[in-house]
């Protein structure tokens, strides 16, 4: 049994290192604010993006796409690829 745990064990630390090398990310992010721009979660996320895109190093993009009381936005993340590129 300690032999079968060990090997489990081992078999898991060999994919520990490749999903280290992935980068990410490796392209701009698009962060989706569900309110129109100018108002102050437009500008909380504006100043959050420019944040975020100094600590990772890679630009994030506001797109503002209002209406539906934020359910139009809702429904672009939900339907985007599910790579994290998308917020």
């Amino acid at each position: 049994m300690k032999n079968f745990l060990m090997t489990i064990a081992a078999g898991a630390l060999a994919f520990i290192g490749a999903v280290h090398a992935q980068s990410y990310p490796s392209k701009s992010i698009r962060y989706v604010v569900p309110y129109a721009p100018g108002g102050s979660t437009d500008i909380v996320a504006r100043v959050l993006a420019i944040k975020l895109s100094e600590a990772m190093g890679q630009q994030v993009v506001v797109d503002n796409r209002p209406g539906a009381g934020g359910a139009i936005g809702a429904d672009i993340v939900a339907k985007s690829p599910p790579d994290g590129y998308t917020w």
